[in-house]
């Protein structure tokens, strides 16, 4: 085994590991919170919104990511350039970068799974709860954000970590549009350094400890807030 190049391209590897936390953290901030919205509307929404919920739910998670993701980068990515003025705006610097394209394509797909996963939820929370707070005199919204949501959340935590690590097993995807995130790097070193299994051991020895660390964080949190049934 070769590690010698390791203080050639630390800072590479430094660079990729952020781009791949960034991707995660992105992914799933704005996922969740689209998730919720999802799931209520399945639950709570009109038939049309309801329907419009779940063929979008069916769809992103009956399709590879990979093919999601290549369809935002080549296919929307293409028409971009198109739109008058786009391209001597501000956003263009952003709009242009595979990240961004990246970001969407987990940001997309994760929200579509975790609102299968939050609509069980809010329907596993016993129904006692919800009548006492609406007896309680709790406005619709107070019953949600603070009974409703906060149990589900609870009661669904396990499966919710369970997903953010299988998002960060997803997030080398991004290598295919672009993305110099830690997979990319290991590849880029595989090629000026010939090596093969070095460079992928880094990556592997990263994607554990993440994972080990996202595990305990979960763990901790579970046990701050205990079930109740």
């Amino acid at each position: 085994m070769n590690f010698s190049w390791i203080s050639t391209y630390w800072p590479l590897l430094a660079a990729g590991a952020v781009q791949t936390i960034l991707l995660l953290v992105i992914s799933v901030v704005f996922g969740f919170v689209l998730a919720i919205g999802l799931a209520l509307a399945q639950i709570k929404g009109p038939r049309g919104i309801k329907w419009l919920s779940r063929c979008y739910c069916t769809c992103l998670r009956g399709t590879p990511l990979l093919v999601q993701l290549w369809l935002l980068y080549y296919g929307v990515g293409s028409l971009l350039p198109l739109i008058p003025g786009l391209r001597s705006s501000f956003l263009w610097p952003v709009l242009r970068e595979g990240f961004f394209f990246a970001a969407v394509s987990f940001t997309l797909n994760y929200a579509a799974y975790e609102a299968e996963v939050l609509r069980g939820a809010l329907l596993a929370v016993p129904k006692g709860e919800l009548e006492a707070a609406r007896a309680f005199g709790m406005s619709p919204a107070q019953v949600l954000r603070r009974i409703w949501l906060p149990r589900a959340v609870r009661i669904a935590l396990p499966t919710i970590a369970g997903e953010i690590v299988l998002q960060l097993k997803a997030t080398p995807l991004a290598f295919t549009v672009t993305v110099m995130d830690l997979y990319a790097v290991a590849y880029k070193i595989r090629q000026d350094t010939l090596l093969v299994y070095e460079p992928l051991l880094i990556v592997t020895v990263f994607y554990v400890l993440l994972t080990l660390l996202l595990t305990r964080i979960f763990k901790v949190v579970e046990a701050q807030v205990p079930m109740r049934r």
